[in-house]
């Protein structure tokens, strides 16, 4: 069944486009095009400050009474302290709760590699096991700073190890010589110091990032969903100015009554009969506005399978260079059931309608179908399909194949995030959604839920004794 609505409607914002700054606002909030991770707290920087001063100390007194090892008391203590001054100087100069830069807390770390490869230099350099921590700190900048100080961090972490591979002082050992490992070993050493930096601070890099992304992705639906609730909010509001517009347009109805029935003949006698006739209807709005939800209008709580398609593909219904169709199939038996009007389900349907409009050749079909179990609703268009890289991991945050926006026919260039949000969307009203390429050709998009799950509850008839408005019919 093709639908031929009258209006047409322009391509307005869908869900990757809400009312927040997008494709613009993207490189206004994020001018490196990319989202912005959290930032540390001083507060943040000088705790694990103290809890490396407390490790630091604890070690080299188990080390130096506790194994009776040759451990440089004075220097050793003096980095120590070193730290310990640092964090007191800082916590005395600015609150704890304010957010460090990306500069200040850049800083702090690079004093933290520097302080700790002191120490690793006084007690035997590289082959000291501890040289391990040299990884703690690069991973650390790469879950919280941007890439660049990342980058120059790790860079100091590895030329650091790569120097107290070069020179050091004698591991303290019980031994009369020094302990020496042949050379190779001490290369193997560097090499593995180095690579540990560098894959444990890449992996740290991507995890952050990658949360990142998905908080912003979230963060946007939760902005589409926030629409939608002030949109159905004002179903309420209504209800609320009706009830309060009802006293006084009473007062003006019975005055408007008085004027008409002591008014003469003539221009004041119609003037004062229309007043009353509009407050009658008046009247009549604010009634059906204060209507409980029971009793509403039809059309705004509940909708037709076939009203849910030919929404979908409004926007498009009358574009010359591709044919937009709805249909409504099932059992011959039984009329299409009605389902609540629920805006997850119009914005993602519509997002779906908006991509396939895209990638069409011709033709774009919206089936709905249902049986008594389950309803499902299709999007297949005939165009190439989804690619097999992006088919994948479809249905992901920030994965798109758009390519320049003149050759679009919506001239829409998204984030990759319209399909992430239509499908987070119809997942919370219950819906299983498929991505798939026909075997004919074109994408398929299929969403299914129970049929109890979206379907309307049948309307209540009136009491056979009382007509629409509750009056006795009988009388």
């Amino acid at each position: 069944m093709a639908l031929t609505d009258p209006g047409t409607a322009a391509p307005g914002p869908g869900l990757d486009r809400p009312g927040r700054p997008t494709a613009q606002g993207w490189d206004a909030l994020w001018p490196n095009g990319l989202p912005r991770r959290g930032r540390l707290r001083i507060r943040t920087l000088t705790t694990l400050r103290w809890v490396a001063v407390a490790g630091q100390t604890i070690t080299v007194l188990i080390v130096g009474f506790g194994l009776n090892l040759p451990v440089p008391f004075a220097p050793c203590f003096a980095l120590i302290a070193l730290s310990a001054w640092l964090n007191v100087l800082v916590s005395l100069a600015s609150s704890g709760q304010r957010m460090a830069t990306d500069s200040e807390a850049s800083a702090h770390i690079a004093f933290d590699i520097l302080q700790l490869s002191g120490l690793l230099y006084l007690t035997g350099g590289v082959i000291n096991p501890f040289s391990l921590l040299l990884i703690g700190p690069a991973v650390l900048a790469a879950t919280a700073l941007p890439l660049r100080h990342t980058i120059l961090l790790c860079l100091l972490a590895i030329a650091a190890s790569v120097a107290l591979t070069v020179q050091a002082m004698p591991l303290p050992t019980l031994d009369a010589e020094p302990f020496n490992p042949p050379i190779m070993t001490r290369i193997g050493i560097v090499v593995a110091r180095v690579l540990g930096i560098s894959f444990t601070a890449a992996y740290a890099w991507f995890a952050a990032q990658e949360g990142a992304r998905m908080e912003l992705a979230l963060d946007t639906v939760h902005t589409v969903l926030a629409r939608e609730q002030r949109l159905s909010a004002l179903g309420a509001l209504a209800a609320a100015a009706a009830h309060e517009l009802g006293t006084p347009l009473a007062t003006m109805s019975i005055v408007a009554k008085e004027m008409a029935r002591v008014a003469p003949e003539g221009q004041m006698k119609e003037d004062a009969d229309l007043l009353v006739a509009q407050a009658e209807r008046c009247r009549d709005i604010l009634r059906r506005l204060t209507k409980s939800p029971d009793q509403a209008d039809v059309v705004h709580e509940r909708m037709s399978l076939l009203q849910v398609v030919q929404e979908s593909i409004a926007p498009h219904a009358r574009r010359p260079d591709v044919r937009v169709e709805a249909l409504v199939s099932g059992p011959l038996d039984e009329p299409p059931p009605e389902i609540w009007r629920l805006p997850e389900v119009l914005h993602a349907l519509t997002a779906f309608v908006d991509n396939a409009v895209d990638f069409a050749k011709s033709e774009i079909l919206v089936t709905a179908r249902f049986d008594a179990k389950q309803i499902i609703i299709e999007v297949r268009d005939d165009g190439p399909g989804f690619a097999p890289e992006v088919l994948v991991k479809l249905g992901e945050p920030y994965v798109t194949s758009r390519p320049a926006p003149e050759s679009l026919r919506s001239g829409h260039v998204g984030m990759g995030l319209g399909f992430f949000i239509a499908k987070t969307l119809l997942e919370r009203t219950g819906a299983a959604v498929d991505f798939r390429n026909d075997r004919r050709g074109g994408a398929v998009v299929t969403a299914r839920w129970r049929r109890d799950a979206i379907e309307a509850e049948p309307e209540r008839e009136p009491f056979s004794g009382l007509d629409a408005e509750g009056v006795d019919a009988t009388e």
